[in-house]
């Protein structure tokens, strides 16, 4: 039977016949520029050429592929594009499970650049980086804003990149300019600058900025970052912004002040506690993005006002993965239902009956993918369309979790994990097939990982604990507050428990009850 070609791609720059994939017989979640959505496309075909989506078909086996195309058979699969994460410190994953019960402030104070930043030798952020970036990759996860805070010493900020380049992810890397004991800023601005002249391998990686002292840094380091983004233009700048009754208020209109939210970089304001509809207008006016990390800001206590608001100027991100999960998966379902929860309840407040669902699962989807492509002004990313770079993820529609799925968006968004991932493409190669990374040196990779884990935990659990009195960061306002903590237990005793953060303490039960809970 002839084929129907939906789109193709023909005479691509550099293509090669033996540099083909073309993925046949899934179920694909392609996207439509037309009507600005998805574009379901049952038992069809993405043909992959080098780097590039090259043809997208309506039909599992097209005439007109080249011969020497690798078939991989994706019957029974949901194929995706690449999820993209717009706020990580890939640097902390050494730190995993050590903060499970961490407040911001208590964040700050522990786990922040600044707090642990001596826990740290060049090697253990290469090392707590690439093993981040892969395991993001594994998660689906293909592009990745890494607000790389790890500015503690030249060689300790470029390792972060090293690694970056070494994982094959696609990385827009921001290296975080601010002051630290003996690495000035006009010394990481030096540094900058001559990474800014490299050229990194298949343009994987991407050079950028990050800057957060807007509102509290030095005045004289805030004109020279400015002026830098002014002349160089860097990709991207990425921003802390908490504004509320935090005391900390990167907020767009004072960035807009420094004369660059409105040029060709583009900025992503990570949080948004402060959001009100002034700065969600000019969001929108010079079409900057917020970077909304739902698992971060709900288990930290950052705030969710207004966010919501501003859906078409936000996409998703993972933000402190040391704490919680890795995956934007898991970030799409929690906004999507974090949301629909607060619009009912304005609805439920108004002891009226909800009777529609405010927000859909192919919006979360859109948050998860296409707009965290449109806020990296990337509109080659995040879709899967001719042309498009083959940034791919195929989903097992087998599993007992998806099985019996008949929408592939909501299979995706509301029951699938990363167990169900078999095969995650970057750039048209594979990262991760047949559920395994194809990084070659994985294995040594886990072993250093975890030896230099095991170095910085220890050295982390040596140190003291914060003890929050009086107000945040000692300001005259934003003084601390406790939550009511919850109980969960029958008569005495509340269940909240120590945290077990010590693999030596061979006795933690017996710790346990005898102890008061521990805060972090």
């Amino acid at each position: 039977m002839r084929s129907t070609l939906l789109t193709a791609l023909f005479g691509y720059t550099g293509a090669a016949l033996s540099s083909s994939v073309l993925l046949s017989g899934g179920t694909i979640i392609a996207f439509d520029e037309k009507s600005n959505g998805l574009n379901i496309i049952r038992d069809g075909a993405v043909l992959v050429t080098d780097d590039r989506i090259a043809g997208l078909y309506d039909e599992a086996s097209p005439e007109g592929i080249p011969e020497d195309a690798e078939i991989v058979d994706c019957t029974n699969k949901i194929i995706t594009p690449g999820f993209i994460d717009t706020h990580r410190h890939g640097w902390q994953t050494a730190l995993k499970t050590l903060g499970s019960n961490t407040t911001l402030a208590e964040y700050f104070m522990t786990f922040s650049s600044h707090a642990a930043g001596s826990l740290y030798t060049a090697e253990d952020v290469y090392e707590s980086q690439l093993a981040g970036l892969l395991e993001a990759v594994n998660a689906g996860v293909t592009t990745v804003l890494d607000h790389a805070h790890n500015m503690w010493s030249t060689d300790r900020a470029e390792a972060g990149l090293e690694a970056s380049i070494e994982s094959g992810a696609r990385v827009f890397w921001a290296p975080a300019i601010d002051a630290t004991q003996g690495y000035s800023v006009p010394d990481q601005i030096k540094d900058w600058k001559r990474w800014n002249k490299r050229s990194f391998p298949n343009d994987l990686v991407t050079l950028g900025i990050a800057y957060d002292g807007w509102d509290v840094g030095v005045p004289e380091h805030t004109q020279a970052v400015a002026k830098l983004i002014r002349d160089t233009k860097p990709a991207v700048l990425t921003i802390h912004w908490l504004g509320g009754v935090w005391p900390i208020d990167s907020s767009p209109s004072l960035v807009h002040s420094h004369g660059v939210l409105n040029t060709s970089t583009a900025v992503v304001f990570s949080h948004g506690a402060g959001m009100t509809a002034g700065q969600a207008e000019l969001l929108r006016s010079t079409n900057q993005f917020l970077s909304i990390t739902p698992e971060s800001e709900m288990h930290y206590g950052h705030g969710h006002t207004y966010s919501h608001r501003a859906h078409d100027q936000s996409a998703l991100g993972v933000d402190t993965h040391l704490t919680f999960s890795t995956d934007i998966l898991t970030q799409a379902r929690l906004w999507l239902q974090r949301t629909r929860s607060r619009l009912f309840d304005e609805v439920l407040e108004q002891w009226e009956i909800p009777a529609r669902n405010p927000m859909s699962v192919n919006q979360a989807f859109l948050l998860a993918t296409r707009q965290g492509a449109l806020a990296l002004r990337r509109p080659d990313l995040g879709a899967i369309q001719v042309g498009a770079k083959a940034d791919l993820v195929v989903f097992d529609g087998r599993t007992p979790g998806m099985l019996g799925w008949a929408d592939p968006v909501a299979a995706v968004i509301l029951h699938a994990n990363v167990g169900d991932i078999t095969d995650v493409l970057v750039d048209g190669k594979f990262l991760k097939r047949d559920r395994r990374l194809t990084y070659p040196k994985y294995d040594e990779l886990v072993d250093r990982f975890l030896a230099s884990a095991e170095k910085v935990r220890k050295g982390f659990l040596e140190k003291p604990l914060p003890a929050l009195t009086g107000s945040f960061f000692g300001g005259n306002y934003a003084f601390y507050g406790n939550a009511r903590d919850v109980d969960i237990l029958r008569g005495e005793g509340t269940g909240y428990g120590p945290l077990f953060r010590d693999p030596s303490d061979k006795s933690s039960a017996k710790v346990a009850a005898a102890s008061k809970h521990d805060e972090l």
